[in-house]
């Protein structure tokens, strides 16, 4: 009984696996802000009910790209671990996982919060598991920079479930996550470099080099501390935020200019390895800010109001 007991509780962590659970709690974290910081109230079970929806679609997704990435997957060091290449799942079953909690996700989210949000849940998981996964990782270089709009959609979904509609706000907080997707994700594959090349994936350092990378590394940052602004100047963030936006995008173009200008090969490695690390700070520390500060609003509004 202990044996058996054992086994189901592997079986269910490879499952878990297959669902990319780190990966999974940035994009649920962004659709949650989106979801509160959306003008109106939500009844709180609906919205919990939403965002898991969202995280159940996020993870569906994840488990798609592990079944169509598998053989991928078994040449690279960071990913030869996952269930399938391990041997522990079969592509089968992992296909079979995916479509259901797909399928699941995306009715539900119709059925009882609107269609709205479901489609764009379904277009979200389409997007990464077809256009991205199947289509543009394997096809071209600016493959982060088209696919990278699947993970800049959760606050727009979170927006959707809550107000019902999509505006120009839910549209800037797309914007923000979209251009941090290519310097965070090229940070990435310029210390994980042989990895790619050794399974053929086109990413940016290995087609069209190293330094023009880094340099467009350095373009993106500047131009998403521009857009990192935007919620202030359009009056659904405050100055407070303001402040933080530009003091956490200036350290991200300091860490992406010290990238640029890095010679030797472990400085670059070095460097490349502190902004990747740093772009996942910025963007949880941002998406916090708006939140806590939507959060005080409404407490501080519903305090006056009794």
């Amino acid at each position: 009984m202990q044996a058996e007991g054992r086994l189901l509780q592997a079986r269910t962590n490879d499952y878990v696996v297959l669902l990319k659970p780190r990966v999974m709690l940035l994009v649920v974290f962004t659709a949650v802000v989106g979801l509160v910081i959306a003008p109106g109230h939500m009844n709180p079970m609906l919205a919990v009910l939403a965002v898991l929806c969202i995280a159940v679609g996020g993870g569906a997704s994840g488990a798609l790209n592990m079944w169509y990435d598998a053989d991928i997957d078994a040449l690279m060091k960071r990913t030869r671990r996952r269930p399938i290449p391990a041997g522990l799942i079969t592509r089968e079953q992992c296909l079979t996982f995916g479509l259901v909690l797909s399928s699941l996700s995306v009715l539900i989210m119709g059925i009882f919060i609107n269609w709205l949000a479901a489609a764009l849940l379904a277009f979200t998981i389409f997007f990464y598991a077809v256009i991205y996964t199947m289509w543009l990782k394997r096809a071209t270089p600016h493959n982060i920079v088209i696919g990278g709009a699947a993970g800049a959609f959760p606050p727009m979904i979170g927006w959707s479930a809550s107000a019902g509609t999509v505006n120009l706000e839910s549209i800037v907080l797309f914007l923000i996550i979209f251009l941090w997707t290519p310097p965070h994700f090229w940070a990435l594959s310029l210390f994980t470099k042989m990895d790619y090349e050794t399974a053929g994936i086109p990413m940016m350092p290995n087609v069209l080099g190293e330094k023009s990378t880094r340099t467009q590394i350095m373009a993106y940052a500047i131009i998403m501390t521009v857009v990192g602004i935007f919620p202030c100047c359009m009056g659904f963030a405050s100055a407070g935020y303001g402040v933080s936006s530009i003091v956490l995008g200036v350290i991200f173009i300091i860490y992406s200019r010290r990238l640029q200008c890095a010679q030797s090969r472990v400085k670059i490695a070095f460097a490349a390895k502190k902004l990747f690390y740093f772009s996942l700070f910025y963007l949880t520390a941002l998406f916090a800010v708006l939140l806590i500060e939507s959060l005080v609003t409404r407490l501080l509004v519903s305090r006056w109001l009794w």
